[in-house]
């Protein structure tokens, strides 16, 4: 089936970052796979501001492919946000997304697709093998998964991959900040989606350098916690907010309530319990505090829900049939 542009039925988008040694293979193997798939096609680059001649491959891969658009991002702004670059622009029912180190085989895609076709919303991949380093990748990332799983329930054993499938729908309802492309199954379920799994093979990395550092462990660690806090409290903070400042405020009151009766009824001296109410103090002014962060939380979290239109990338330009063009303020 030829591409069609305008009418695609299905999107890839593949961010790249200094990746100039997979581009061209690459787009050879997605260009044969799509092929085969019988549906219409589009394909969607990202450059995330490389430094290399990744752009200008992906530019020259544009101007003989008619089913290509590149985004050249101004700088390197993430995965996240060249995932999410991809994700404004894409015109398919079905977004697939994927890395540009051919780490992932595009002779899967199919397999995602059969997912799509029987009702699921979002196919996650499931990396059962993965080639990584032991200590720095595949021990940080199976305790990331099974935290994240326990915390929001979803039944994923691998969130990390950037390999996925969505209906279109879905794509629209999320907006992505800091790493958590990587937990978009997560994000998600809060909305009802169905969501499933595919097994994925995990190919060595032939050419190029990996991005990954052992500092993304710690990204990924504060962004459980932001999605703990984003599925299950972003709609009511002062839940979570309210509750700790409710339980250190009686704690304080309990202890503040005890001295008081020692005081009148065992003749204990407020100088000897002195520290004991001086915690006591700090611990109603803690509850007070945290009271009141909950409140300006719920005000914020209005606000978040009514403009949600904040975008983490910024546009070079964009090269698409409409028209080469520098996009200022995007």
């Amino acid at each position: 089936m030829k591409s069609d542009p305008e009418h695609p039925r299905v999107s890839i988008v593949v961010p790249f970052f200094n990746e100039e040694g997979n581009v061209e293979e690459m787009h050879r193997r997605l260009k044969a796979v799509l092929e085969q798939t019988g549906r219409t096609y589009e394909i969607i680059y990202v450059d995330d501001g490389s430094r290399d001649r990744t752009y200008e491959l992906l530019r020259a891969i544009y101007e003989r492919d008619a089913a290509v658009r590149v985004i050249k991002l101004r700088r390197n702004f993430g995965q996240t946000a060249g995932l999410q670059a991809g994700f404004d622009h894409v015109r398919g029912d079905v977004i697939i997304s994927m890395d540009g180190d051919l780490q992932h085989a595009p002779e899967e895609i199919p397999q995602f697709l059969a997912k799509i076709d029987e009702g699921f919303d979002i196919v996650s991949g499931w990396r059962t093998d993965r080639k990584d380093n032991a200590v720095f990748r595949k021990f940080p990332s199976r305790v990331a998964n099974r935290v994240m799983g326990r915390l929001v329930k979803v039944k994923i054993h691998d969130f990390g991959t950037t390999f996925k499938a969505y209906r279109r729908e879905v794509v629209q309802s999320i907006r992505l900040f800091g790493e958590l492309h990587r937990f978009i199954p997560a994000l998600i379920s809060r909305e009802g989606f169905k969501i499933t799994e595919i097994p994925i093979s995990n190919i060595n990395r032939l050419k190029g350098k990996s991005n990954y550092g052992i500092s993304r462990v710690r990204r990924v660690f504060f962004d459980l916690m932001t999605v703990k806090f984003m599925v299950s409290f972003i709609d009511r903070p002062l839940q979570i907010f309210g509750l700790i400042g409710m339980a250190s405020g009686l704690a304080g009151f309990l202890i503040a309530a005890t001295i008081t009766f020692g005081y009148y009824f065992f003749g204990w001296l407020i100088k000897e319990n002195l520290g004991w109410l001086m915690l006591s103090v700090f611990l109603m002014t803690l509850g007070v505090f945290f009271i009141m962060i909950g409140l300006l939380a719920e005000v914020v979290s209005r606000v978040y829900f009514q403009t949600h239109q904040i975008r983490i990338y910024s546009v070079d330009r964009i090269d698409d049939r409409a028209g080469d063009r520098e996009v200022r303020g995007v």
